[in-house]
């Protein structure tokens, strides 16, 4: 009787980088908890601050994300008073801003995320979170070429 060909879910590589996306978000989460926030929203509160105000698409391409994600994570920050959203000029377009509440709250998280973006640099070394950061670039890049093919 031949031998059954077993593949190991272990190899698979988007439940490793779903794993250690999970470990890393909880970790954040755990910090932001302070200033309540989740890693998620600092992120797009970040994101928005730098490119702000900022039409939904752009935003969502910027953070990877698709709108219906996106629309669903601005939805508590805007309850909580951190973004506006409003109408641009061409009526279909969405420009997201930070309200001040916004900007104080981004700027209480920034020490946190500092520490934080510190403790992993000092434990991976300069040259292993110079690596990880090219490669996780190199994923993206690749599976956004993938996912644009269908």
């Amino acid at each position: 009787m031949a031998k059954k060909k077993r593949h190991k879910i272990s190899n698979c590589g988007c439940l490793n980088l779903r794993m250690a996306a999970r470990t890393i978000t909880q970790f954040y989460d755990s910090r932001f908890k302070e200033i309540g926030l989740r890693s998620t929203q600092f992120n797009v509160l970040a994101a928005i601050e730098e490119a702000g105000p900022v039409a939904m698409t752009r935003l969502a391409d910027t953070l990877v994300m698709d709108r219906t994600t996106l629309n669903r994570d601005l939805q508590p920050l805007q309850r909580d008073g951190l973004v506006s959203i409003q109408k641009g000029e061409d009526k279909r377009v969405r420009l997201i801003d930070l309200t001040d509440e916004g900007r104080v709250r981004l700027e209480r998280g920034l020490p946190v995320w500092k520490a934080l973006q510190d403790g992993f640099y000092a434990s991976m070394g300069k040259e292993g979170w110079k690596a990880l950061q090219k490669s996780l670039s190199k994923t993206t890049r690749i599976a956004q070429k993938k996912t644009a093919r269908g």
